[in-house]
């Protein structure tokens, strides 16, 4: 809920996410002003500090307050048709119990 969110703040339609305990895929339509790598630090920036001030849990377990990893990648869909990428992300392998999904 928290990536929806952030999404919205920002005008970033989300075509379909699959968030898992340990990886985020998401398809997005971003406005052309909106830098990917300025909206990939806006969410994780938000989420890691609502993340860590709503719940204690964590702040042990993330010594540092680093919740994300420092990467991220992305691609554009130039080449490859919306509904591959939307399959790819369906289809990424994780455990039943810790997945939430956004999309048809």
């Amino acid at each position: 809920e928290i990536v929806r969110e952030e999404c919205r703040k920002k005008n970033v339609d989300i075509l379909k996410g699959d968030v898992s305990a340990e990886h985020v895929h998401i398809m997005v339509s971003i406005p052309p002003h909106v830098a990917i790598s300025r909206l990939v630090q806006y969410i994780k920036g938000k989420s890691a500090y609502i993340l860590l001030s709503q719940f204690q849990q964590p702040r042990g377990q993330y010594w540092g307050r680093h919740i994300w990893a420092r990467g991220y990648f992305c691609r554009g869909s130039g080449n490859v048709t919306d509904e591959v990428i939307k399959a790819y992300i369906e289809n990424q392998g994780h455990d039943i119990d810790d997945n939430f999904r956004v999309g048809d």
